[in-house]
């Protein structure tokens, strides 16, 4: 009897918008075809009350033109109960189940919010009981309407017996006006309020005289003339101006006071930002038939690298659940149970030390697919990057290369680099010049290393020299070898390694010349490496090299597959136990009569994503072949019985035919950092940790009654250390 769509509001008897019964029938058609809840539940009982209402007449008698009879009638025809929960081949009972229902088009959500609410045509959907519209919505067109606003003041001014007052909630600023001949009473209450009072203002939209516009303002062509004026609550002496950017203040003071530096600007932007980005990524995942599958957060133990957040368990005594670091066992389980298409954006926990980009509970994207290779992967993988940049920031991510580790570590020393700028290693080793000279740095060394910094000769001090040289050595590096190009030759330590004649073919091969600045390195390879490419990044950074709007991707693939730990005397994995080595490795890793160094050269199917010098996600090929997942155990050092101990039930998951699988895992506070061009993740996350994993806001972590401890049997060794110290700096 009606059509709810993308294009059309209901048609039919208009009279139904009045009565609840039909409110309920539109909701159960918008839930099962919009996809806003995408819940059966909620679907079947607003089904039941449709039902209800057409079951008891006398509930509604003489409130609508519409008869139960009639309402009994089309409920029990075929087409309503398609419409309502089989109506395509997406919906919950149709061919492509696992779809769920037609998402919402942004451009058509107004209209359906409208449907559900039966408002009007011009209603805002923001409107509430306390409010018409926000504070970011009114324009031109509202001239001469009557709106309730309801905000925080941000800024108040009293001109000649005007009052303005800047009314501010996440959506926007407004500005109210208070005139000289508003009642006294409204009068006196304006002038009462103070900065981020909660107030309820009602009046008449104005649009403003040309010379008074504002274009700092979404909503500056207009201005609303006060005819009341109410203080819904007052606010206690602010630590910090809200109005203001709030750098001015401690990252501890806003941190301790957390709920009021939300209210800024750029925090609420940026949670806006991470709820676009969001979007984006169910949005495409959805569109790629992916279902979105929700893991335990109480596991086992397993090991992942960092330390686990332990739980204990009052049912079990003695025993304990961890926290996921991620949830790799579970999705590779749910392939075997063939959800071949799994993501979720998931909460994981590390216990480690922090630094800006890491916090010990995160937010990852994590994604699984069942017959695929590394290549589908990747390409789902750039479609989730491509829809979160274009949603957020309307930017077109062009064709993201790939190099191998061996190439990443060649060229930038990390397998994390930086391309928005060059300035790339050059590995000078075998040069003649360097091969014949005495200079002692370079006598017996694995690798000789070198990159140049252009026009670096003319301002780089010698303070900012030796500062290079302290950020090298604190990776492994003995000192660091400088060289700036003059008119009158070389000067710096660089100058030592032959004279000036014999140093024009190495200058020439670095392709330095005068004003530049030649940085030049020693030693072991991977200190070498580290050292360089790390310094690399800091130049290009302090150079500003590397701006924050200008993104740069590329894929590294190829890690090495294992790696010799020399403390533990045995192999690690470089990724996880469960990685698949490159099928043209799978001979040498099964051979047991391979040499170590057919074993340590052995690559992975692995890859990761990196934009701008942060790695933003990664992820491999799991091993679905239980004979190479066994020698994989075996060269890991681990026998059967740790092996049952640690992945018992994924090892009898692998055990009942597991399709060839693969996935990778976005680190999404990181992603929302270099959206919002923020320093830390900090500014991303809504109730972040310090560096000392502590919630300056709500005192976590903090001790606990002792007669909660000995219901879960468990006893302190050393007393609690509340967080007086951190607290006392605000």
């Amino acid at each position: 009897s009606f059509v709810l769509d993308g294009t059309r509001e209901t048609e039919g008897r208009t009279g139904w918008r009045t009565t609840r019964a039909h409110r309920q029938w539109q909701s159960v058609d918008l839930m099962m075809r919009t996809g806003e809840k995408k819940c059966f539940f909620k679907g079947v009982a607003a089904l039941a009350t449709v039902v209800a209402f057409a079951s008891f007449p006398a509930i509604w008698s003489g409130t609508s033109r519409l008869s139960a009879g009639s309402i009994r009638t089309t409920i029990s025809q075929p087409s309503f109960v398609s419409n309502c929960l089989n109506r395509n081949r997406n919906s919950f009972f149709g061919e492509k189940f696992e779809r769920g229902t037609r998402p919402v088009v942004e451009g058509n959500r107004k209209k359906y919010v409208k449907a559900y609410v039966g408002a009007s045509e011009d209603a805002s959907i923001l409107a509430t009981e306390y409010r018409t519209h926000s504070c970011g919505e009114l324009s031109e067109k509202d001239e001469g309407k009557t709106v309730t606003l309801q905000g925080w003041a941000q800024t108040l001014r009293d001109k000649g017996g005007i009052t303005f007052i800047l009314l501010r909630d996440r959506y926007g600023v407004t500005q109210a006006t208070v005139l000289d001949d508003t009642p006294d009473h409204v009068r006196e209450r304006a002038k009462q309020v103070r900065p981020e009072c909660m107030v309820q203002i009602t009046g008449t939209v104005k649009t403003r005289a040309p010379e008074f516009v504002n274009p700092n303002m979404e909503t500056g062509k207009v201005e609303v003339i006060v005819s009341d004026v109410e203080i819904l609550s007052r606010t206690a002496s602010l630590p910090f101006s809200i109005a203001d950017t709030g750098d001015e203040a401690k990252e501890e003071t806003k941190l301790r006071y957390r709920f009021l530096d939300l209210r800024r600007q750029n925090m609420q932007r940026a949670m806006k930002l991470r709820h676009n980005a969001a979007m984006a990524v169910r949005n495409f995942l959805d569109g790629q038939n992916f279902l979105e599958i929700e893991t335990p957060v109480l596991c086992r133990a397993t090991p992942e690298g960092a330390r686990d957040y332990l739980v204990p368990s009052r049912v079990h005594p003695g025993e304990w659940f961890a926290l996921p670091q991620s949830p790799q066992m579970y999705k590779q389980a749910l392939m075997v149970a063939g959800m071949d298409r799994y993501f979720q954006i998931v909460r994981c926990f590390r216990d480690e030390d922090l630094r800006a980009d890491r916090q010990p509970e995160f937010t990852q994207i994590d994604l699984e697919m069942a017959s695929v290779k590394s290549s589908d992967v990747m390409r789902i993988g750039e479609g989730v990057v491509r829809s979160i940049w274009k949603r957020c920031l309307d930017y077109e991510i062009p064709e993201i290369p790939q190099i191998t580790y061996d190439e990443a570590m060649d060229r930038f020393g990390v397998d994390n680099p930086d391309m928005r700028f060059g300035m790339e290693l050059q590995d000078i080793t075998q040069h003649e010049v360097v091969k014949d000279s005495e200079f002692a740095p370079l006598q017996g060394v694995e690798s000789v290393k070198a990159f140049v910094v252009k026009g670096g000769a003319k301002d780089t001090t010698r303070k900012i020299l030796d500062s290079y040289t302290q950020f090298v050595k604190s990776y492994g590096l003995s000192g660091l070898l400088f060289g700036k190009i003059t008119k009158d030759g070389v000067t710096g330590p660089f100058s030592k390694i032959a004279d000036s004649d014999n140093l024009k073919p190495l200058l020439s091969t670095l392709d330095a010349t005068e004003d530049d600045l030649v940085l030049l390195a020693s030693g072991m390879a991977s200190d070498v490496n580290s050292g360089l490419g790390r310094l690399r990044g800091k130049i290009g950074k302090d150079r500003d090299m590397a701006p924050n709007d200008k993104f740069a991707f590329v894929w590294v693939t190829d890690f090495p597959l294992l790696e010799f730990d020399e403390e533990q005397d045995r192999y690690v994995a470089v990724h996880h136990p469960f990685t698949s080595p490159l099928p043209e490795y799978r001979e040498a890793i099964l051979n047991t009569e391979s040499k170590t160094e057919e074993i340590a050269a052995s690559k992975s199917a692995a890859y990761d994503l990196v934009c701008n010098g942060f790695e933003i996600g990664g992820g491999s090929v799991r091993i679905h072949d239980k004979t190479v997942q066994e020698r994989m155990f075996s060269l890991l050092g681990i026998d059967e019985k740790e092996a049952r101990e640690k992945f018992g039930f994924l090892l009898d998951a692998l055990a009942h035919g597991p399709p060839p699988h693969a996935g990778m895992a976005f680190g999404f506070d990181r992603l929302a950092m270099i959206l919002a061009g923020a320093p830390s993740i900090r500014d991303v996350i809504a109730f972040p940790k310090t560096a000392t994993a502590s919630d300056l806001m709500s005192g976590a972590p903090s001790g606990v009654p002792k007669e909660q401890l000995d219901e879960l049997f468990v006893k302190n060794t050393a007393e609690p250390k509340q967080l007086s110290e951190e607290l006392s700096t605000t």
